[in-house]
C-alpha cells in the first residue's frame, strides 16, 4: 500500500473531493438505497480508476482539473461499480475485497436493482451535465468488457484459443476499463485533443500489461509460494498455457488439453500441468510480452514534460507488474 500512497500523493486534495462528489452522486430519496450505497463507498478499494482519471488530466492539462474531471471520475466509479455488483450476482460470490457482498447481505433481487440504480445514476450524470463525449467513452468501454468475458466464455467451451485472440479478450475485458479511465481524464481537460486517443493507447498498455502479471500468478511467486492453478481449474486459457500449447508436440498438447478438459478438479495433474508450462517456457514467454507493454507505456509517457503527475503515472506502470497480489 506504501507505493500507491506514493502514487496517490499528487492528486490527494482531488482524490478528497472526489469522495464527497461520489458519494453525493449516488444519494437517493429510498432509505434502503441510501444505506446500501453508504456501504459500498466505506467498503472502497485502492480507488486506482478515478487516480488514473486525476493523473492524466493534471499531466496533460499541466497541473488543472475541473469539474468535468470529478464527474469523469465518478461515472466512471459508478458503472464500474454496478458492474461487481453484477459480477458477485453472477459468480454467487459472497464477498468482495474481505467484506460481504451485497447479494450476500442484501440477497440477489436487490443487489440487480442496486447494481441497475447505480448505472442509470453514471449515466445521468453525464446528460445532465452535456458531457455526451465522456459518457461515450464509458459506454465503449461497458459494452467492450460484456464482449471479452462473453469471448472468453465461448472459447473456454472449446479451447482453441491463439494468442490474438486472448490479447483481444483482455484488452476488452481488462484493459477497457483503464484505457477509458486514462482517455477521459484527457478528454476532461482538453476535449477533442488527440491526447485522448494517445491516453487511451497508454491505459490499454497498462490493463494488458496487469492481466498478464494476473495470469502469472496462477503459477505462483517467490512471495505466494505455491501455485494456485484457479484458472486451470475454471478452464481459462491464459498467456503461458496458450504459448506452451502453441510450441510443443501433438502428444504433449493432446494431454495438456485433456487435462484442462477432463482433469481440471484433479490437483495432481493440475500440478503437472503448471510443471510442464513453466518447463517449456511458458512463464519466460509471458514475462517477456508484459514487458513489451510496459515499455510501450513508458514511452508513451516520455512525450510528457517530468512533472509530480508523469512521475507518478510511470510508478503506476512500475506497479502494476512489479506487485506481489
Amino acid at each position: 500500500m506504501k507505493v500507491i500512497s506514493q502514487i496517490k500523493q499528487p492528486v490527494d486534495k482531488e482524490m478528497e473531493l472526489f469522495e464527497k462528489k461520489f458519494f453525493e452522486s449516488m444519494s437517493s430519496k429510498v432509505a434502503l438505497l441510501n444505506r446500501i450505497t453508504h456501504y459500498i463507498v466505506n467498503r472502497k478499494g485502492k480507488q486506482m480508476r478515478p487516480m488514473f482519471v486525476f493523473l492524466v488530466a493534471k499531466m496533460v492539462s499541466e497541473g488543472s482539473v475541473n469539474e468535468r474531471t470529478y464527474r469523469g471520475a465518478s461515472v466512471i466509479e459508478l458503472i464500474h461499480t454496478a458492474t461487481l455488483v453484477h459480477d458477485d450476482v453472477v459468480d454467487d460470490s459472497n464477498r468482495r475485497r474481505g467484506f460481504f457482498s451485497i447479494n450476500a447481505l442484501w440477497k440477489n433481487k436487490i443487489a440487480v436493482l442496486v447494481g441497475d440504480y447505480l448505472l442509470s445514476k453514471g449515466l445521468l450524470l453525464s446528460i445532465d451535465n452535456n458531457d455526451f463525449d465522456l459518457l461515450k467513452i464509458i459506454s465503449v468501454a461497458v459494452k467492450e468488457m460484456s464482449e471479452g468475458e462473453l469471448l472468453q466464455i465461448e472459447k473456454a467451451r472449446r479451447l482453441d484459443i491463439t494468442e490474438a485472440v486472448y490479447y483481444d479478450i483482455i484488452r476488452q475485458k481488462t484493459a477497457t476499463l483503464i484505457a477509458a479511465c486514462c482517455s477521459l481524464g484527457a478528454a476532461s481537460v482538453k476535449p477533442e485533443s488527440n491526447e485522448i486517443a494517445k491516453m487511451r493507447r497508454f491505459g490499454e498498455l497498462i490493463g494488458m500489461a496487469f492481466q498478464i502479471k494476473d495470469d502469472l500468478f496462477d503459477y505462483g511467486t517467490e512471495k505466494i509460494g505455491k501455485p494456485t492453478g484457479i484458472d486451470i481449474k475454471e478452464q481459462k486459457m491464459t498467456l503461458p498455457l496458450i504459448y506452451v500449447l502453441n510450441n510443443v508436440e501433438k502428444e504433449e498438447k493432446a494431454w495438456i488439453i485433456n487435462s484442462v478438459k477432463n482433469y481440471n478438479k484433479d490437483k495432481k495433474r493440475v500440478r503437472e500441468v503448471i510443471i510442464l508450462v513453466k518447463e517449456r517456457g511458458g512463464l519466460e514467454y509471458a514475462v517477456n510480452k508484459m514487458k513489451e507493454f510496459q515499455k510501450e507505456a513508458l514511452l508513451i509517457l516520455e512525450g510528457y514534460p517530468q512533472t509530480p503527475y508523469r512521475e507518478s503515472l510511470e510508478l503506476m506502470v512500475n506497479y502494476v507488474i512489479e506487485r506481489k497480489k
